[in-house]
């Protein structure tokens, strides 16, 4: 019987010999990072053989909209012809993956999985750990057959999965996570946004504690010891970090270990952006 890991994430040696026994799959590369946010050229340099570059800044974010963070999410109509545009098929499994403590492929499995499209999961470990596994990768573009998918939500912020309003984030859920690194949730450093501190209330757990060393998930011991040190068991979860993208690591962890939670989406970007929201600093 499948367990929720392996509903959220596929391994190296299960990828592999579905590609060796050429059932089919889509492969969706999604290099991002907050130093290198465009991965196309990396990904032009090696991918897994037949993946198809996804842009997290252009794919899986709308920048057109306003007030809603850096990242906002994009809408059903445009993710749907993208996703058709990147070849992803009805009853064909969608496997995701990235270079980055798996901020692109969690933003990809969260927002295609709202949006409605089943089987996508996440490569566990990433492209290290299919160069590490004696993976072959592919260099130049790939332009697959166009795909059929459908997508069943128009409006992401109301779609398949939970999410969080700025004013449902205010009114407190039963434990709000910070995604953030500690110092940023402390207030110390503020890399990116103009506001440094956290929402109040949050409990940090930074989204690279969900690895290992490897880059790997943790093991189901080690997850449930996390959650239990941030008492999540049994409540009502949220999760946020800089603008949606590493805070969805946390909620693809979370039900790895049969936690639902929600994404609050604009995250401190769009928090900070508003001078009359309370903010917190120090632990």
């Amino acid at each position: 019987m499948a367990s929720a890991r392996d509903d959220v994430f596929v391994t190296v040696a299960d990828l592999r010999d579905r590609l060796t026994s050429q059932a089919p799959v889509t492969l969706l590369d999604v290099r991002w990072s907050l130093a290198e946010p465009d991965g196309e050229q990396a990904y032009l340099s090696g991918h897994l053989p037949g993946a198809v570059y996804v842009s997290l800044d252009d794919d899986l974010s709308d920048h057109r909209i306003a007030g809603r963070g850096r990242h906002p999410l994009p809408s059903g109509s445009d993710l749907q012809a993208a996703a058709r545009r990147w070849g992803v098929r009805k009853g064909v499994p969608t496997v995701v993956y990235d270079d980055w403590n798996r901020a692109g492929s969690a933003r990809a499995w969260w927002v295609l999985t709202a949006a409605g499209i089943d089987d996508v999961r996440i490569l566990d470990g990433g492209l290290a750990a299919w160069s590490a596994a004696g993976g072959t990768l592919q260099s130049g573009p790939v332009t697959p057959v166009t795909g059929d998918v459908d997508v069943v939500y128009g409006d992401l912020y109301r779609g398949a999965r939970r999410t969080l309003t700025a004013e449902e984030a205010a009114a407190g859920v039963g434990v709000l996570l910070d995604a953030r690194a500690p110092e940023r949730f402390r207030g110390e450093v503020e890399p990116v946004d103009p506001v440094a501190g956290h929402i109040p209330g949050a409990v940090n757990l930074p989204s690279t504690q969900f690895l290992s060393s490897d880059g790997t998930l943790a093991a189901d011991a080690e997850l449930q010891a996390l959650l239990a040190d941030r008492s999540v068991a049994g409540a009502d979860v949220g999760a946020y970090c800089g603008s949606g993208v590493t805070a969805a690591l946390v909620v693809a962890g979370l039900a790895a270990a049969g936690v639902d939670a929600a994404l609050y989406p604009g995250s401190w970007s769009e928090w900070a952006s508003d001078p009359d929201r309370p903010v917190a600093r120090g632990d």
